[in-house]
């Protein structure tokens, strides 16, 4: 009988995925032969390889899939979500690494707390140093205030936690709820898929645990950030806040608070290491930005 049931989707993922199985299956504290491990390629040029590199080291332990529509990563999930097997899904990224016992502590929480649907775990970018997004701050509220709380680190459970979401990089989710919520709006290719979870999730009465004490590492440390991959983000944003009657100008004008903060903190450490091309990428990103405030501006003066 399958417990967990753990989705990873992938896209030129090769250079991951091994260390990542390794790390899963050498953290699990659950029998083997009740996780389930779903691998979803969503039509990687490398998918034949790399799948084949897979089936040498554990033969058909893992599923594999190839989807042959590449949907996002919400699309994928939902493919592996389809055929997994367990009451309790895992969804996990490629460049993931366990390195705590995080699975029978997980299954613990969804027997006995029904009303928790999503497990979250504090995030790492090495082993001794904390990512500093574990959790996020929904967009819907002030800007200033997001900021300043989602940087507050492992304070899920005190601060606002009815307006925090956990990241969406490992997280455990209880599959009937999940299903009943209908699993992740294939409308977003990627980014923001979370927040929206979070809210389809609560209203239907679940809610969302954090837990500070288990950890997993998330390769973040060298990836350098842009004002095109920002405004991905961005317009993931909008479109999720606004399914749920967050006008587009409003999102837009709480990105803009929040991003003052983020420039000074920027600024700051610009000044003292004396690099500042990321000060670079924020100005950019805050252009971007005024530029969507102004399209906005006259695409509602042109409905009146």
């Amino acid at each position: 009988m399958k417990r967990v049931s753990v989705v990873i989707v992938t896209y030129r993922s090769e250079k991951d995925i091994y260390d990542c199985l390794a790390s899963l299956f050498k953290w699990a504290d659950i029998p083997r032969e009740e996780l389930e491990v779903i691998v979803v390629d969503n039509n990687s040029p490398e998918a034949d390889r790399m799948f084949n590199g897979i089936r040498r080291i554990y033969g058909d332990e893992i599923v594999l899939v190839n989807n042959t529509n590449n949907g996002g990563y919400g699309q994928g999930n939902n493919v592996g979500i389809r055929r997994a097997k367990a009451p309790v899904i895992m969804i996990m990224n490629p460049d993931v690494r366990l390195n705590s016992h995080v699975f029978n502590h997980a299954l613990s929480i969804f027997a006995q707390k029904q009303y928790v649907g999503i497990y979250g775990l504090t995030q790492m970018i090495s082993e001794n140093r904390k990512c500093g997004t574990s959790f996020n701050t929904t967009h819907m509220m002030n800007g200033y205030l997001r900021i300043l709380l989602t940087g507050i680190s492992n304070r899920f459970n005190i601060f606002l936690p009815s307006c925090m979401y956990v990241s969406g990089a490992c997280f455990f989710i209880r599959r009937d709820s999940f299903e009943k919520a209908g699993l992740f709006d294939e409308s977003i290719f990627m980014y923001g898929e979370e927040d929206d979870v979070w809210y389809r999730m609560r209203r239907i009465g679940q809610k969302t645990m954090f837990d500070a004490s288990s950890t997993y590492i998330h390769l973040t440390e060298e990836r350098k950030t842009d004002a095109n991959y920002e405004l991905k983000m961005l317009r993931s944003v909008i479109y999720v806040n606004s399914k749920y009657g967050f006008p587009a100008i409003r999102t837009l004008r709480e990105e803009r608070r929040s991003l003052h903060i983020l420039r000074f903190r920027q600024w700051l450490k610009s000044f003292i290491s004396g690099h500042g091309y990321e000060l670079d990428v924020y100005r950019e990103y805050d252009g971007l930005i005024r530029q969507m405030i102004k399209e906005e501006r006259k695409r509602k003066s042109e409905k009146i």
